[in-house]
């Protein structure tokens, strides 16, 4: 029997059956009008004639000190008729820092104005697609970014209420104007008050932390390539993921007004955190992962499954953590880094997203709460779906390494190993180093590989290992990596456009007016075939091996035992290639190396890996049967990691 979803179906059947027979004889419009029961939203108003209107919100925050709350603009470009027929639209909502610093989207779009003031080009295709089905479109920009007062906090308290305040003045609980200073009280007597966020990156991030308020009136958010917690971002473990913090990020974006007069504030993000890596009361106030409990919206969570900026044990935890506390949810996961839907699946994703807002919005009755939850590219272009995510049958299966007949290749399998390996810290080697010379001992790593698999071997979520390691200097930072160790074509995307090439024919989405277009460059898959793909990894200070949010000196010698998270994937190894484990030092270019240069011998018997398999332990013993073949030795292709590990700016 097929679930009722959270939307009111139309409650007399002989009113539905009315309905039904008159909008045989309406237009679309007043079929709307009339209250039948649609099942897609259709581009019946004019973009041309849309209302574009600026307001600004009252955050009730002073965070620039200037003796005045902040007020956060907001612009609006919202269907015409509705409001001339007396009916109400609900909103879909970007808040964002980059409107007028570093742009939106594949082509970097900035918001661009008449000499009224009011919006003309709002970037990327959402006000141009469902202006015309019937939505209103907001964006808002941050406080202390482009005509917003206040300061850039980075996630903090500043940046959330910037986007909650809208919320609230959307459903009638905040105070809006018609000017940044002064100005007469604007209502917002058009929308229903129902609202969407979306958006990438920090946009993204920011939808997640309103979520996490729990405000009235947020029913979905739309999370892509979006930061969870912050201290994730910037730090794993206590290893610094960037040689910078978030008062790099505040200068990025602010406004010259704003950078002006946020010091203070400028001060308190480099105070509050530390590159000890350390955890602080900064960092608390800006993970939304503690908040999901709050979160009453619904969430269709899009990541890349190879994104080195906002790295995604962000989307793992957070998916997780939305799960167990029964949060609506969809996700889509693909082979790209920091790449848009729009930049890789864009006609799947228009219809995909469209759908979605029409039943989270609108309360469509189309079917997309009944469909598969999960998205997940397999191969450039080919994807698959999980009705659920991770798959149902997903369990945590310990696998252990263990020494192998060659000195520096040991194997991996579920039987508890013996005896130790050594490596020594090279700050000059990465990930894509290690990977290629998996079969060759060398000096810096640890490798550790299944026989060739007879079966596929899915991993479906976020993995976790345990290492035990005795260093020889006071300072030690790990990282651990799963590697599938055979041939295949992947999006590269360790390129700068991350696993996309931008095309020079355009498509076009939504209506365009001679300001705003809605035709956008196409894109095509940017792939290289490899011979060996990483799939996932980790990295920690081995000096939080007692707290995760505070580090200690190490005393060489002494054995400390610590557990890396994983980011989290959905990948299968397939039959004939070999799933691999890696423990080293500094990850070049994804971590920075510690203060010496130690070298670490593993107990291999206190050592071991938890991978979420579909199928759990069952599943590997069939997929290792098999009879143990020696790897080909020599260097492997595969991709190298990006050169300069990007930061959330680039949009």
């Amino acid at each position: 029997m097929p679930k009722r979803t959270r939307f009111t179906i139309w409650r007399p059947f002989v009113v539905a059956v009315v309905a039904a027979l008159t909008a045989a004889f309406l237009s679309p419009v007043a079929a709307q009008a009339a209250g039948t029961a649609p099942r897609e939203s259709r581009p019946v108003y004019s973009y041309a004639d849309a209302i574009r209107e600026a307001v600004w919100v009252d955050t009730g925050l002073d965070s620039d000190g200037d003796g005045r709350t902040d007020r956060v603009a907001a612009d609006i470009v919202r269907p015409a008729e509705p409001a001339a027929q007396g009916r109400k639209v609900p909103v879909i909502m970007d808040a964002s820092p980059y409107y007028s610093c570093c742009g939106r989207g594949n082509e970097s779009q900035l918001k661009t104005y008449d000499a009224a003031g009011n919006v003309v080009q709002m970037p990327l295709f959402y006000d141009n697609y469902f202006v015309p089905r019937g939505y209103a479109f907001v964006g808002v920009d941050l406080a202390g970014t482009n005509r917003s007062d206040g300061c850039v906090d980075v996630g903090g308290r500043s940046d959330i209420q910037s986007a909650k305040a809208v919320v609230d003045w959307l459903n009638g609980r905040a105070k809006a104007y018609s000017s940044r200073t002064g100005g007469t009280a604007v209502k917002a007597g058009w929308t229903n008050g129902r609202t969407g966020m979306i958006g990438k990156s920090w946009d993204g991030t920011i939808a997640n932390g309103v979520a996490a308020t729990g405000v009235k009136g947020l029913k979905t958010i739309v999370p892509i390539s979006s930061i969870s917690s912050w201290y994730d971002y910037y730090f794993a473990q206590g290893a610094p993921l960037y040689d910078s913090g978030p008062d790099w990020l505040a200068g990025a974006v602010e406004s010259d007004d704003a950078y002006a007069r946020c010091g203070a504030v400028q001060q308190k993000l480099v105070d509050g955190a530390p590159r000890t890596g350390d955890w602080t009361g900064l960092w608390t106030e800006r993970d939304y992962v503690k908040d999901a409990a709050k979160v009453k919206a619904s969430v269709f969570l899009v990541h890349g499954m190879q994104d080195l900026n906002v790295r995604t044990k962000n989307f793992g935890q957070w998916w997780d953590a939305l799960a167990k506390n029964g949060v609506q949810r969809k996700i889509w996961l693909s082979q790209t880094g920091h790449v848009d839907p729009f930049d890789y699946r864009r006609g799947a994703w228009v219809d995909t997203l469209h759908r979605w807002f029409d039943h989270e919005l609108l309360g469509y009755d189309n079917g997309i709460d009944r469909e598969p939850m999960a998205d997940v590219e397999r191969h450039p272009d080919q994807w698959t779906t999980s009705a659920l995510w991770p798959p149902r049958g997903t369990a945590a299966t310990t696998l252990r390494p263990a020494a192998g007949t060659q000195q520096g290749v040991g194997t991996l399998g579920t039987k508890r190993g013996s005896g130790t390996e050594t490596f020594t810290d090279d700050p000059a080697q990465s990930e894509t180093d290690w990977a290629a010379q998996l079969a060759t001992a060398t000096a810096d790593k640890a490798g550790f590989l299944t026989a060739p698999l007879i079966r596929d071997l899915r991993l479906s979520g976020s993995s976790t290992v345990t290492v035990t390691a005795t260093p020889t200097t006071s300072t030690a930072h790990l990282t651990a990596v799963l590697v599938d160790l055979g041939p295949d074509t992947i999006r590269d995307y360790a390129d700068g456009a991350e696993g996309i090439t931008t095309l020079t024919d355009r498509t076009c989405w939504g209506e365009s007016t001679a300001g705003d277009s809605a035709c956008f460059l196409k894109t095509a898959a940017k792939t290289k075939a490899v011979d060996y793909t990483v799939l996932s990894r980790g990295w920690a200070d081995l000096g939080t091996y007692a707290d995760p949010g505070h580090g200690v000196p190490l005393t060489p010698g002494r054995k400390y035992t610590i557990t890396l998270d994983l980011a989290a994937t959905d990948h299968v190894v397939p039959r004939g290639h070999r799933l691999a484990l890696i423990v080293a030092g500094t990850d070049k270019d994804l971590i920075d190396p510690p203060s010496t240069t130690p070298t670490l011998t593993l107990d291999l018997s206190r050592t071991s890996a938890r991978v979420p398999l579909v199928g759990g332990a069952d599943a590997f013993a069939r997929a290792t049967s098999g009879r143990w073949t020696a790897p080909r030795a020599g260097d492997l292709t595969g991709l190298r990691v990006p050169r300069t590990a990007q930061r959330i700016p680039a949009s």
